[in-house]
């Protein structure tokens, strides 16, 4: 049976470019970066130059690109590394009731040691609502964390808006934005955007997992997580994994030279897709009806009186593998964090599933896609009536 696999916001096959630099590192640059000898000298050389090639892609300075382990090192980074250096400016810190896991957990966390937290309503579409920031803005206000790309609904937040805002009513505030479902989807561009700390996860643009960056605008200094050796400036201690920075650059630097051709491709999936989702009666789509305003590469729609669960693995039996929401969460039953937040009913909210696509993706793919889906869910809706009457 052919794969036909549309998870692709949960995680992405690796360009074969970067399996076969990465296990050339391994073979043959397996120095320590920090060792003075030839061999660690030519691993820091690898280091540096991927640093070069990141920065390069993000118009930006190659020290402002510190490597971490992946998306949730980078966002605890951020979020946990602001609040702690600059609590004696104040503890109001700012996000919104949809953020990743990642990023929703730490400020729960940071509640808990005294931290004063806003969580950002959303209206119906996903979108924060901005209102609500300016109200939530104060003198004593660090840190505002807003997604770029929600990771669930692909629904895209007005980034350039919330930083304008933020220099106009709390210019000392820092601006983190989780970009993981932005980068090589979208143009990013920190410094034009007005971000202060950006994350990227290697593993959701064809690179390795296990590796990720955190930038962090030049000034803007943060209290490390873990302490060692001082490995990238001191901000995050460990031995680099030299393979997997080596091949998340390549892979960052053949995202970004693919992303118009990616976001047009995608956009055409997209449309094929939610064409299709709304002629079928039973399905709900969440997010916008603007295509401008959600992310090309993401579908979201719900199966009200049907549990995520049973159509994902109906869909398996025909080759088809999604999710029902973030990889980190799908395991749990309870009602999506993300659609409750938009006011959607329980029923809706316990029945979500993401499709995710790319580059890997043809039209053919989205065609079969959708002959599955609307037999399927002929196959299922007498349950789901029966679910809906109890």
């Amino acid at each position: 049976m052919q794969v036909h696999y549309m998870d692709n916001a949960a995680t992405t096959p690796m360009y074969e470019e970067v399996i076969d630099t990465m296990a050339e590192v391994m073979r043959t640059y397996f120095g320590n970066p920090s060792s003075l000898h030839k061999l660690g000298v030519q691993a820091e050389r690898l280091v540096r130059r991927a640093r070069e090639t990141i920065a390069s892609g993000l118009r930006c300075k190659p020290e402002e690109i510190r490597f971490t382990s992946g998306g949730t090192e980078s966002n605890n980074l951020a979020i946990r590394g602001a609040a702690y250096r600059y609590r004696s400016r104040g503890m109001r810190l700012i996000t919104s009731s949809i953020e990743h896991a990642s990023v929703y957990e730490t400020f729960r966390q940071l509640e808990k040691e005294g931290f004063q937290v806003t969580y950002l309503p959303v209206d119906a579409t996903g979108q924060i609502v901005l209102g609500a920031l300016k109200e939530a803005l104060t003198d004593d206000t660090t840190l505002v964390s807003i997604m770029q790309v929600n990771n669930e609904t692909g629904r895209i937040q007005p980034i350039a808006d919330i930083a304008r805002m933020l220099r106009e009513h709390s210019p000392a505030a820092l601006l983190h934005v989780d970009a993981v479902q932005a980068i090589g989807k979208l143009p990013v561009t920190p410094g034009t955007l007005g971000i202060d700390l950006l994350t990227c996860a290697a593993h959701k643009l064809r690179g390795p997992k296990g590796i990720g960056f955190l930038y962090c605008r030049a000034g803007v200094e943060l209290s490390p997580l873990l302490l060692g050796g001082g490995q990238e400036s001191g901000l995050r201690s460990g031995t680099e994994n030299v393979p997997a920075i080596v091949g998340m650059a390549k892979a960052v630097r053949l995202a970004l030279e693919e992303q118009p051709a990616f976001a047009e491709h995608t956009a055409a999936l997209r449309g094929k897709l939610t064409d299709c989702i709304g002629q079928i009666p039973e399905l709900v789509l969440n997010g916008s009806s603007d295509p401008a305003a959600m992310a090309p590469h993401i579908v979201h729609f719900s199966f009200p009186g049907m549990k995520s669960e049973v159509l994902v693995h109906a869909l398996e039996q025909h080759g088809i593998y999604v999710s029902t929401r973030s990889a980190c969460s799908s395991g749990a039953e309870k009602p999506s964090r993300v659609l409750t937040a938009m006011g959607c009913p329980r029923e809706n909210a316990v029945s979500g599933i993401r499709l995710s696509y790319s580059l890997m993706q043809t039209l053919e793919d989205a065609d079969y896609v959708c002959r599955m889906l609307k037999e399927t869910v002929d196959r299922l809706k007498p349950s789901a009536s029966l679910r809906g009457r109890r």
